[in-house]
């Protein structure tokens, strides 16, 4: 599947909930499902800067795609980090880099999340698609 259609799969399940209770309870679960980060990878270079809670990020070139692979210390934010990996990981990393992210704002998302953690999110965003043009420039 590509980002976009990931991306419309995602908007669908969390149209599937009336409250956004329903929906934080449905992101936690989600990110109990990320693929994990491996421990030696848990250091200060792989934190995401401008989070409030602590989210660790590695990438690596499979293939020519970018798989990613995360963690946190906050069940929240390991849901978005989860949500955000879904979409990008086992992409080639051009296409991470031309991907549009409406589909955040499609599920509501921003809106629905404290401003420290809405610019976490941001900074996510961002540090998944500077993994992708740092990639880029290996990709012969």
């Amino acid at each position: 599947m590509n980002i976009k259609e990931i991306q419309e799969e995602i908007v669908d399940e969390f149209s599937m909930f009336d409250d956004w209770m329903q929906r934080y309870e449905y992101m936690i679960d989600l990110g109990k499902s990320l693929p994990l980060i491996n421990e030696q990878y848990k250091t200060d270079d792989n934190i995401i800067k401008g989070c409030q809670s602590k989210v660790w990020v590695h990438a690596e070139l499979e293939n020519d795609k970018l798989v990613f692979t995360a963690d946190s210390d906050a069940i929240i934010t390991k849901g978005i980090i989860g949500i955000l990996i879904r979409a990008f990981s086992n992409q080639k990393p051009q296409d991470i880099i031309d991907a549009n992210t409406d589909f955040i704002d499609e599920i509501g998302l921003k809106e629905h999340l404290s401003p420290t953690r809405a610019n976490g999110l941001v900074s996510m965003v961002k540090q998944l698609k500077m993994y992708a043009i740092a990639y880029q420039t290996q990709i012969k």
